[in-house]
């Protein structure tokens, strides 16, 4: 009687597969290679847009506008060969910073401004280059910020972001995992905007303010990257629309 036909067996340290694994181990790894490869796909595709950020092939932009210092730094774009007249621009600077004390002087002036651009959709923001080189005033009259409109109260559902990740310079740059670097930014006087889930007068993004249209009150940081409701009014300045919250509205979703 003949001895039975040991079963094939797999030694990881081998440098052949056993004949009846041949076939079996590398149709194995083309099937997972596909499954996993389309998994990543779908997840990808089901995440929101993170923006464009700092992208190369923007480059350096140049242009003039006129600056509105609150409740953020702000430019209304008067010539440029990227923007169309008119378009608001947030402004940062470099890093986890504001451009506040660099914006205050030129309040309602026309300005000189250098910087790499951030886009989210409708959301544009512009990083300001260090000292005069990034806004400067450009000598020029007779130009003055878009009025402030008054579009009534209104509760929105959404999230409180900093405007600068949000468009694009961290990714995601919303959501918990980015909660302690939007709080940074904020802190050290990022624009903060609010990422509506529903639309006023076709826009879903809007500068945030306090209720008396100046800076943010510092108590709503503990409300960032998650779905929150408010409360308050808002006002539009050209293209751009500014919630003006009542701190005391607010509710965590």
């Amino acid at each position: 009687m003949s001895a039975s036909k040991p079963e094939p067996f797999f030694l990881g340290w081998s440098k052949k597969l056993p004949k009846g694994l041949r076939r079996f181990v590398p149709a194995l790894c083309a099937v997972l290679m596909v499954l996993f490869g389309g998994a990543g796909f779908l997840i990808g595709a089901t995440q929101n847009d993170p923006g464009d950020g700092g992208s190369p092939r923007y480059g350096r932009q140049s242009l003039t506008a006129v600056l509105m210092a609150e409740p953020y730094p702000t430019l209304f774009v008067v010539e440029s060969a990227r923007y169309p007249a008119g378009t608001p621009l947030l402004l940062s600077g470099l890093g986890k910073r504001g451009v506040q004390d660099r914006a205050n002087p030129l309040n309602g002036s026309l300005v000189a401004a250098s910087g790499v651009p951030l886009k989210r959709g409708s959301l544009d923001m512009l990083q300001l280059a260090g000292g005069t080189n990034g806004l400067q005033a450009a000598g020029g009259t007779g130009v003055a910020l878009p009025p402030a409109v008054p579009l009534g109260r209104w509760r929105l559902t959404g999230e409180i972001c900093d405007g600068k990740c949000y468009a694009g310079a961290m990714r995601p740059g919303q959501g918990l995992a980015h909660k302690a670097c939007a709080n940074l930014c904020l802190i050290g006087g990022v624009p903060p905007v609010f990422a509506s889930t529903g639309p006023v007068e076709g826009e879903s993004f809007f500068l945030m303010a306090g209720p008396d249209g100046g800076p943010l009150p510092a108590e709503i940081l503990n409300d960032t990257a998650v779905l929150v409701s408010l409360e308050g009014e808002i006002e539009r300045r050209g293209a751009l629309l500014i919630f003006k919250i009542a701190p005391d509205s607010l509710e965590v979703l």
